[in-house]
C-alpha cells in the first residue's frame, strides 16, 4: 500500500499577486493560439487561486508533494498549475520526467498497464533537475473507465516512492473513491471577473490590440469565469475585426447582445403569443441566434426583474426545462412556443399578485 498522505488544509489568507508587469510568457510565434502563448510558465504567473497555488508551491519547496486531484470547470488554471510545478521541479528538462496523457483519448485499462506502468517503473534520470521523482499528468481523468481507474490505483500504490500522480478533471464525482482517497484534492472555482479582466488587459497590451472598454466588458461577461474561453474569443474577434467592440465580440461568438435580450424580454412580457412568436422568430433569423442562447440569457435577465419569489422560481424552473429539452435536439418552434407560454403564465401570475 502507498503511504497515506495526511489531509491538507488550504491556506485561505494567502496574499494575492498581480499579473501586471510580468515578463512575456512563452511564445511560438504570431500564429500560436494565445491560450498557449500566454499560458503561465511559473506558479507566480497563475492568475488566481493563490491559496491553492501557494500551498502546492510550499509542498514543492519542502519536497512533500503528494498525489494531486485538481477538479473544477474548464479554463480555471488546473493544467497550467501542474505544468508550472513540473517546470519548477525539473527545469528545462521537465518533458523528460513527466508523462502527460489526455485520459479522454487514452482512457482504457491498457494505457494504465502499458504506458503509465512502464513510465512509473522505469529508472529515473534526473538530468540535473531538483527532483528525481517523476510526474504522471492525467488530464480529463474523469473520462477514464472504471477498470482503468482501479488499475491506476494499484499503480499508484506500487510506485509512490518514485512517482507522483496528478489527476485533472471537471467532474470529481466520476473519479472512484479509491483514487480520491489517495490524492490531495483541490477545487478550482470559476475565475473572478477581476482576474479575467486583468489577464485580458495584459494580453491586449502585449499584442497591441485596439479594444474598446465595452468590448473588454463583453469578453469578461461571455467568458463565465473561463480564461481559455476569454482568450479564444479575444483572438478570434481580433482576427475578424481590428477594432474589438461589444458588437464585434457578440457577432463573432453568435451570442445575443444584451439590448436584443432586453427587447425579447419586453415582447415576452407585453406582447401577445402570436406577436411574440413572430418577432422572436424574425430576430433569430436576422441575427442568426440560437434559441438555447436566448433562453439562457433570458433566464439571467429574469433575475433582474422585480417579481414575487414564487413566480420567479417557477419561471426559472420552466426555462431550465426548455433549455434541457433544447440540449437534446427538441424542435425549436415547439420550444419557442413553450418559452412564450411560460412567460404568458408568469404574466397572469404577476397580474393576480398585483390585485
Amino acid at each position: 500500500m502507498a503511504e497515506a498522505t495526511a489531509p491538507m488544509e488550504i491556506d485561505g489568507d494567502a496574499p494575492a499577486r498581480s499579473n501586471k508587469d510580468k515578463a512575456p510568457l512563452a511564445s511560438d510565434g504570431k500564429s500560436a493560439p494565445w491560450v498557449e502563448k500566454y499560458r503561465p510558465q511559473s506558479l507566480a504567473d497563475v492568475a488566481a487561486h493563490r491559496d491553492i497555488v501557494d500551498t502546492i508551491d510550499r509542498l514543492t519547496n519542502e519536497n512533500r508533494l503528494p498525489h494531486l486531484l485538481l477538479y473544477g470547470p474548464p479554463g480555471t488554471g488546473k493544467t497550467s498549475t501542474i505544468l508550472a510545478v513540473a517546470r519548477k521541479l525539473y527545469g528545462a528538462q521537465y518533458r523528460n520526467l513527466i508523462l502527460e496523457l489526455n485520459a479522454s483519448d487514452d482512457r482504457g485499462i491498457d494505457v494504465v498497464r502499458q504506458q503509465i506502468q512502464d513510465f512509473a517503473s522505469a529508472r529515473s534520470l534526473s538530468f540535473g533537475a531538483k527532483s528525481s521523482v517523476k510526474l504522471v499528468l492525467l488530464d480529463e481523468a474523469d473520462a477514464m473507465t472504471k477498470d482503468a481507474q482501479f488499475a491506476l490505483r494499484r499503480v499508484i500504490e506500487k510506485h509512490t516512492k518514485s512517482t507522483r500522480f496528478a489527476l485533472i478533471c471537471n467532474h470529481v464525482n466520476k473519479i472512484i473513491p479509491a483514487l480520491q482517497s489517495r490524492c490531495t484534492r483541490f477545487r478550482f472555482a470559476p475565475l473572478d471577473a477581476t482576474h479575467i479582466r486583468e489577464r485580458l488587459e495584459y494580453v491586449i497590451k502585449a499584442e497591441g490590440l485596439d479594444v474598446a472598454e465595452s468590448g473588454l466588458t463583453a469578453l469578461v461577461r461571455l467568458s463565465n469565469g473561463d480564461m481559455r474561453k476569454a482568450l479564444n474569443i479575444l483572438q478570434s474577434t481580433h482576427m475578424a475585426s481590428q477594432h474589438v467592440t461589444e458588437e464585434s465580440v457578440y457577432l463573432c461568438t453568435g451570442n445575443p447582445m444584451p439590448k436584443d435580450i432586453e427587447q425579447i424580454a419586453y415582447w415576452l412580457l407585453n406582447e401577445s403569443f402570436t406577436a411574440s412568436f413572430r418577432y422572436i422568430s424574425d430576430i433569430k433569423m436576422r441575427k442568426g441566434l440560437a434559441l438555447v442562447d436566448i433562453v439562457r440569457e433570458v433566464t439571467m435577465f429574469v433575475f433582474k426583474i422585480q417579481m414575487p419569489s414564487d413566480v420567479r422560481v417557477k419561471l426559472i424552473n420552466n426555462l431550465a426545462d426548455i433549455e434541457y429539452r433544447l440540449s437534446f435536439g427538441c424542435n425549436d418552434k415547439l420550444q419557442l412556443g413553450s418559452l412564450i407560454s411560460t412567460f404568458t403564465n408568469a404574466r397572469s401570475a404577476l397580474v393576480a399578485a398585483a390585485q
